[in-house]
């Protein structure tokens, strides 16, 4: 699964490596992004411009919203249909913006899992393959809601978990961004694992455990003893 991941680069950036999308002028870096909070996405709206939407989907006909429902991520494998995720699939489908992730290793002789940070060489921000839907509440307010596609890991997720998020290929943006209804024919072969030559990882500290800690210490290499 994917459970936090981080997005530190500045708007200017995003800009440059995604070109033709529009971006907020100004946000804050995050170190340590957790469900239930907003990630910055690009849904497929024909818009090109990026938003803040929460993580945990609910779907449109979901009848009880609790936090504790909330789909953080959604297996490639059952994606095109499982009720909860197969109309997100076909219709609403976005780009979620981040620049590291976080993935925890077992350690034999120990009962903590040791964090990991994630990331691609060139140190780019990238995009996570996302599905979004919004939530209308009884009271007339609506909720935009996304869930992160994950897949098998490649070579080098295999050394830190059995899964690893769908991070979506430049190449690939503009279809998976189309507005109109696709199939599964021919969305399925874009989830897939990323190239792990062009990712790395390291360890880091355990103060990444907390969903309050936000600094940039959390992407520290940190020396295991």
């Amino acid at each position: 699964m994917c459970g936090r991941f981080t997005l530190t680069v500045d708007p200017a950036e995003l800009k440059e490596q995604f070109e033709g999308y529009v971006f907020p002028p100004k946000f804050a870096p995050r170190y340590n992004i957790a469900p239930s909070q907003p990630v910055l996405a690009i849904p497929n709206d024909g818009n090109n411009t990026a938003d803040f939407f929460i993580w945990g989907l609910i779907p449109m006909w979901a009848k009880d919203p609790a936090i504790g429902n909330r789909l953080i991520n959604a297996r490639g494998e059952t994606v095109a249909e499982k009720p909860s995720f197969r109309g997100s699939f076909k219709y609403k489908r976005c780009l979620i913006l981040a620049d590291g992730f976080y993935e925890w290793k077992s350690v034999p002789g120990k009962k903590t899992k040791t964090p990991h940070f994630i990331f691609l060489k060139d140190r780019t921000p990238f995009a996570f393959a996302g599905l979004w839907d919004s939530w209308e509440s009884p009271d007339g307010s609506n909720i935009k809601t996304c869930t992160i596609i994950t897949t098998e890991p490649n070579e080098l997720m295999q050394t830190l978990h059995n899964r690893m998020p769908v991070i979506v290929h430049p190449r690939d943006y503009k279809k998976w961004l189309e507005p109109t209804p696709q199939t599964p024919e021919s969305l399925l072969p874009l989830i897939k694992p990323f190239p792990a030559e062009a990712m790395d990882a390291y360890p880091v500290s355990t103060l990444v455990n907390k969903p309050g800690n936000e600094s940039p210490e959390l992407v520290v290499p940190y020396k295991i003893n």
